[in-house]
C-alpha cells in the first residue's frame, strides 16, 4: 500500500479499538472531519479503511460461529 492507505488503515484500526471499547460510532465521523480539513484524499482512504475493517470484523465473527457450529455437529474424529 501507499503511505495514504497505510496511515488511513492505522487510524482505522485505532479508531475501531476506541469504538469497540466505548460504543461511540460518532467517533469515526469526528476523525474523518478532522482529517478532511487537511486532506480529502486521506479522509476518503480512512473511511474506506474503516468500512473494510468493520466488514472484516463481521466476517471473522461469522466464521467463528460457523466453526463452533461445525465442531458441535461433526462426529468426533476416529483416532484408531
Amino acid at each position: 500500500m501507499g503511505i495514504v492507505e497505510d496511515v488511513a488503515d492505522e487510524l482505522a484500526v485505532e479508531s475501531l479499538k476506541i469504538i469497540n471499547a466505548t460504543g461511540d460510532d460518532a467517533f469515526v465521523a469526528r476523525v474523518a472531519e478532522t482529517i478532511g480539513g487537511s486532506s480529502q484524499t486521506m479522509e476518503e482512504a480512512y473511511l474506506t479503511a474503516v468500512r473494510v475493517r468493520r466488514a472484516e470484523q463481521r466476517a471473522r465473527e461469522l466464521l467463528g460461529k460457523l466453526r463452533e457450529d461445525m465442531a458441535r455437529t461433526l462426529p468426533p474424529a476416529d483416532n484408531g
